[in-house]
């Protein structure tokens, strides 16, 4: 995992070809002009998703995890508390088509994103999005989807 704000992000250049390729996507692009939906920066290797979320309380949900693609999440408008786990139990079936699995477990660190800072999630970390703030029950976010292993 990482997290660090967007003024660093050139700093992880070299880590990765794909994370190379969003990196040079994102310091070029407004984020902000992008519309809801699917933006397409390298096809399926790398790919936007920017949507409007309602945060959800911590109590009831779970961790969720990738096999294939890291997540590199940033709000746009508004802030979301996003927790951390190295393990957890599954809970229910690996979706394959979609790259999503959930897993119950504690949580092993917090952060708050939004406010010009981002989070990257690598494939097999566990990581709650979505959970509300005080004051915010809502995002607007961009979930940078880099394709990372083609099998796990």
């Amino acid at each position: 995992m990482i997290c660090d704000t967007l003024e660093h992000l050139t700093l992880y250049q070299g880590f990765h070809k794909n994370l190379d390729t969003a990196i040079t996507f994102l310091m070029a692009c407004d984020l902000n002009a992008l519309p809801l939906g699917r933006t397409e920066v390298d096809g399926d290797t790398v790919f936007i998703n920017v949507m409007d979320a309602e945060l959800h309380p911590n109590e009831g949900s779970h961790p969720e995890y990738h096999r294939i693609y890291a997540d590199l999440q940033i709000d746009l408008t508004g802030s979301e508390h996003l927790g951390w786990a190295s393990e957890g139990t599954e809970q229910g079936e690996f979706d394959e088509e979609n790259d999503f699995g959930l897993r119950t477990g504690p949580e092993h660190c917090g952060m708050t994103l939004g406010g010009g800072r981002f989070a990257v999630f690598f494939p097999g970390e566990l990581h709650r999005p979505g959970v509300e703030m005080p004051g915010c029950d809502r995002v607007r976010k961009a979930v940078v989807k880099i394709k990372m292993e083609d099998k796990y």
